[in-house]
């Protein structure tokens, strides 16, 4: 661990590290990704232009799986009873490296490629977390450590895992419970990003639901006094959750969204429902916060005459990081460096940046930096349902600069970087990096182990998997 740290130091001070470097397996690696390029990124922007929505990513998971069957794994469709998640592999016997693809786009944000704002028609759905370089990425590395591999007589196992619907459908904690994830030594994973790190970083926990209020219609003005409204029931549970954030602990986050309100004012509405996340640094915590929630809407049913359910969507653990394996991978993101814009990448970001209210605080340099190893343990920001994936195999991640600096997730800014040569560059970075780690752990199994003994110590010997979201089905139509 001292050796790691050493050369993290030596990395972070040096951020201009050449291919030098590379010994002579691992430049190899990067040449054959280098020639295929164009072609991964052209994938890229087929699922960009699909946009599929969670659990309905058909042509997305399809296009993945033909371009690694073409490579020589062996694809398995439709595991733990979602029809667009699949595991493609390659080799046998141990070690097993699983990498993470996702390729679920987000509802009702568009953006074409171009730095204005500027709606697509042709789709209601958009890539504005990236994950259509996250799964192109990933194939990438899987298939050229596959090449490595048959080049060299490697033993040992290489798994892709093309896992959907990871904005609020929880995908790979279906995986993890199927125990498709058993047998995996490790896991490498990565995500589009304003940034180049591979900090071993924890998440917040995420618990949510659909909470809907059933009532009695009736003539708003007319006779409202025969009416039970079902707004009213979500509204009284929404004012009592706000007046809940008082007494949660500042790590909590609570939100939510009216997802059906009625049609007319003139019509008490006898059907609404609302839809909240629940999110702590603990998963513990966030379940505990949950169950407080439910709470609340039980009794915004009992003070308006209405009666309430819930659907549990998800439920996901927050990250475990582990050190051993994220400083390996560090290491290999500073080998390979951030990402450089010419000429015409560089006035395109700087306009993206102009539409920035803080753009006086944006530096468009700041996409060639990889920045410094940090360990953060108790998680800020989102969620991820890689969660549960950390707390059953040791699991590492890492975030290039596939957006412009300063470019926030989940924005029409983020689609639209995601869509030109700027994400591509970050992709490439990315897959080339996971590609480099697990290389290495190919060639040290002892590293498995150090990081296979860190998962234990930190998760304690009484720790027993069980998801969140308990025994429900995959939410096939929630997106629907």
């Amino acid at each position: 661990m001292i050796r790691y740290l050493l050369i993290s130091l030596i990395f972070t001070l040096n951020l201009s590290t050449t291919f030098a470097q590379l010994s002579s397996d691992e430049q190899k690696v990067i040449d054959d990704l280098d020639k295929q390029s164009d072609h991964y990124f052209n994938i890229a922007q087929k699922i960009w232009d699909l946009a599929e929505v969670g659990y309905q990513e058909e042509k997305s998971a399809h296009l993945l799986q033909e371009t690694l069957r073409k490579s020589g794994f062996d694809i398995e469709t439709g595991v733990a009873d979602i029809p667009t998640a699949f595991v493609a592999t390659y080799g046998q016997g141990s070690p097993v490296i699983g990498i993470l693809g996702e390729y679920d786009a987000l509802p009702g944000i568009t953006q074409t490629n171009s730095p204005i704002r500027e709606k697509r028609e042709d789709v209601d759905a958009g890539h504005a977390c990236g994950h259509h370089l996250f799964g192109s990425g990933s194939t990438a590395a899987a298939i050229a450590i596959k090449q490595w591999m048959e080049s060299n007589k490697i033993n040992g196992t290489i798994r892709f895992y093309g896992t959907p619907a990871e904005e609020g459908g929880a995908g790979k904690v279906y995986l993890v419970r199927a125990g498709l994830f058993d047998d995996v030594n490790a896991v490498l994973h990565w995500h589009p990003s304003n940034g180049n790190s591979a900090d071993a970083a924890s998440s917040l926990a995420n618990k949510s639901a659909k909470f809907r209020y059933y009532g009695q219609s009736s003539h708003a003005a007319g006779s409202p006094w025969n009416g039970r409204s079902a707004l009213d029931g979500v509204e009284a549970m929404n004012f009592m959750v706000n007046m809940m954030r008082e007494h949660m602990t500042a790590e909590s986050r609570t939100h939510y969204v009216i997802t059906k309100g009625g049609n007319a004012p003139n019509v008490i509405p006898d059907f609404a429902e609302v839809f909240y996340y629940v999110r702590h640094p603990d998963m513990k915590l966030a379940a505990e916060n949950f169950e407080r929630v439910v709470q609340c809407a039980e009794g915004a049913a009992q003070g308006t005459g209405t009666k309430m359910e819930y659907e549990i969507i998800h439920g996901i653990y927050n990250v475990l990081p582990n050190v051993t394996l994220s400083q390996i991978m560090h290491d290999k993101l500073s080998m390979i460096g951030g990402v450089k814009y010419d000429k015409e990448e560089k006035a395109f970001a700087e306009k993206i940046i102009s539409t920035f209210p803080y753009a006086d605080n944006v530096s468009v340099n700041l996409s060639e930096n990889v920045n410094p190893f940090k360990v953060i343990r108790k998680g800020q920001g989102g969620s991820t349902d890689v969660g549960d994936v950390s707390w059953v195999v040791p699991t590492a991640g890492m975030r290039a600069a596939t957006w412009v600096p300063g470019t926030s997730a989940h924005s029409w800014q983020a689609i639209a970087a995601g869509g030109t040569s700027i994400g591509k560059k970050g992709m490439m970075i990315a897959a080339k990096t996971i590609s480099l780690t697990a290389l290495h752990l190919f060639q040290n199994p002892e590293i498995i182990d150090e990081a296979k003994t860190e998962l234990y110590k930190q998760r304690g010997k009484d720790f027993i998997y069980k998801p969140l979201l308990g025994d429900r089905e995959p939410p096939l139509d929630y997106r629907k």
